[in-house]
């Protein structure tokens, strides 16, 4: 039987920490979108551009940050990306508009992108196979908790201090990190590993983040806009040179060959539909609180609570499920019960009470933390030890782009069917909910844009499930990875 490495539970405890903080970052920022959109009197364009700023590099450089784990080190690439940060923290901290918010996020995206495969590819070194599962739902249930207390962290902080509040708080938290991680991970690397091509990672990133702006740039002014359908063909140049150049290396950075195997293939699928629909929820639910519902920072963000619960409780039980019974069914059925919470949170109304919001958000947090260890532990399953940096951030790579995909794409919805619905269209949200003689209407095209947007999260998830059960077998093993481990 395969013996794990002895501080095995003290190392997973090093690494959430650090996964803690590139994970918060994802949503700690949307309790804060209304204060930073006054501030710098923003459009809901550019907000979203500052949130999916850190999501669209996080997400287009992982994957040459996982070969560059591989070949140098899961460890020092852990180290480097905490350090880079937190000094990004800083810069977001003091900035003076929003572009110079949207510039720091972005190189706080490059650091994250640096720890999150390295946190994942560590764990499949470290644990034995038969405890995989176990450790990826307590690695799951953090980032999921992480995601879901973003908006409570960042409600007491905006309202004790100010939006900055929420960047300089990451500062002692990266300090912290730093310390556990240099102290009890040890070091993993595959000298063989395939060589880094920064070229093939920056057209990945520019693609993906073309891609993005352009549905961001539609939502809010619809494709006759020249600049939207202007990015999408910067999109697709990067993107085909990408794929273009990756054919003709004989070393590429990314192993395609990974997608031959219909575990890998089938649960990162899923698991990207799935986030399309989550990364439009606290986006647009944070919104409701405050400006339909008239909360506090703080309050909004305790009132999202409930995701959080949910997760724990469903990770809980999600850690045993692939073992008894089988990952397909596993990941099916959390996206389904995912699917459920967003039809639930889909009837609210400017009145709706309280409980109804708290079940939706429930039952949707319970269905991602069932699903999180089977995803995680299928994924990775598939992929040799040896290659275990680049398969993390494959892995991450498909749920972060499909969370940066549903802010925009999802959001874009909503920004469409409220400017639809409301008699201002031209007048900014925040202004519209503010005026009386126009909040009245406008709350109503409000929580009429996002029952749309649930509704299509929902469908989302439930194509997850699909593409699970479908491409899935039965009979499937979530633990035992290709290949043998290095030594």
């Amino acid at each position: 039987m395969e013996r794990g490495h002895p501080r095995r539970w003290s190392i997973l405890v090093a690494l959430c920490a650090a996964l803690l903080l590139v994970v918060v970052e994802n949503t700690v920022l949307s309790v804060a979108l209304p204060a930073i959109g006054r501030a710098f009197d923003s459009s809901t364009a550019l907000l979203q551009g500052v949130v999916d700023a850190y999501v669209v590099v996080f997400a287009g450089l992982l994957v040459a940050a996982g070969a560059a784990a591989d070949r140098y080190g899961h460890r020092r690439a852990a180290l480097a990306g905490l350090l880079l940060f937190g000094l990004a923290s800083v810069a977001a901290a003091l900035a003076w508009s929003a572009w110079w918010l949207l510039l720091a996020r972005a190189l706080m995206g490059a650091g994250a992108a640096l720890v999150m495969p390295s946190t994942l590819a560590v764990l499949v070194h470290v644990f034995p196979a038969e405890e995989r599962p176990k450790a990826f739902a307590v690695w799951t249930a953090v980032a999921s908790v992480a995601m879901a207390l973003g908006p409570v962290l960042g409600g007491a902080l905006v309202q004790a201090w100010s939006w900055s509040g929420i960047f300089l708080i990451n500062v002692p938290l990266v300090a912290a990190a730093l310390a556990g991680v240099a102290r009890l991970v040890p070091e993993f690397r595959a000298p063989a590993a395939h060589r880094l091509d920064p070229v093939a990672a920056g057209l990945v990133t520019l693609g993906t983040g073309a891609m993005i702006t352009a549905l961001i740039i539609a939502g809010e002014r619809g494709w006759e806009s020249p600049a939207a359908p202007g990015a999408l063909a910067v999109a697709v140049a990067a993107l085909g040179w990408f794929a273009h150049r990756q054919r003709r290396d004989g070393a590429p950075m990314i192993d395609f060959t990974l997608y031959r195997d219909r575990r890998f293939a089938g649960a990162s699928a899923a698991a990207a539909l799935l986030t399309v629909g989550t990364g439009s929820v606290l986006f647009v639910l944070t919104q409701y609180l405050q400006l339909v519902r008239g909360h506090s920072a703080l309050a909004a963000g305790i009132a999202v609570i409930p995701l959080a619960a949910g997760t724990v409780l469903g990770s809980a039980v999600g850690g045993r499920a692939p073992g008894r019974i089988g990952a397909r069914a596993a990941i099916a059925l959390g996206f389904a019960l995912a699917a459920a919470g967003f039809t639930v949170l889909a009837a609210l109304t400017p009145t709706s009470p309280h409980p109804v919001l708290a079940c939706g958000l429930l039952l949707a947090g319970a269905g991602t933390g069932f699903a999180g260890p089977a995803t995680t532990s299928t994924v990775l399953g598939s992929v040799p030890p040896a290659r275990a940096g680049l398969g993390s951030a494959l892995n991450d790579t498909h749920q972060q782009f499909g969370f940066a995909l549903g802010v925009a794409a999802l959001g874009g919805l909503f920004a469409a069917r409220y400017r639809a619905g409301t008699p201002a269209p031209d007048r900014p949200l925040a202004d519209a909910l503010a005026d009386p003689t126009l909040s009245g209407p406008a709350r109503t095209a409000f929580t009429s844009a996002q029952s749309a947007t649930m509704l299509a999260a929902a469908l989302c998830a439930l194509a997850g499930a699909a593409v699970a059960l479908a491409v899935l077998g039965a009979r499937d093993s979530a633990a035992e990875p290709r290949g043998e481990s290095p030594r």
